[in-house]
């Protein structure tokens, strides 16, 4: 397990899981979303490929709609 932050909350994830694995378990996979990694903007192409590591901070901000 590695630690991370999440908008500002630690929360343990599995060694060697991706962006991608994280959007699915936090069940935003249908979410127009918006992630960033240390301060880095990660695109949807990189999901797979950007593996989380220890002390990473993620910031996630998900889209809404309105008029």
């Amino acid at each position: 397990m590695i630690a991370t932050q999440i908008n500002g909350r630690i929360k343990k994830i599995n060694f060697g899981t991706s962006v991608s694995n994280l959007v699915e378990v936090l069940n935003l996979t249908d979410k127009k979303i918006a992630l960033e990694v240390n301060g880095e903007i990660i695109p949807r192409s990189q999901f797979d490929s950007r593996i989380l590591e220890d002390g990473d901070q993620i910031e996630i901000v998900t889209a809404v709609g309105g008029g």
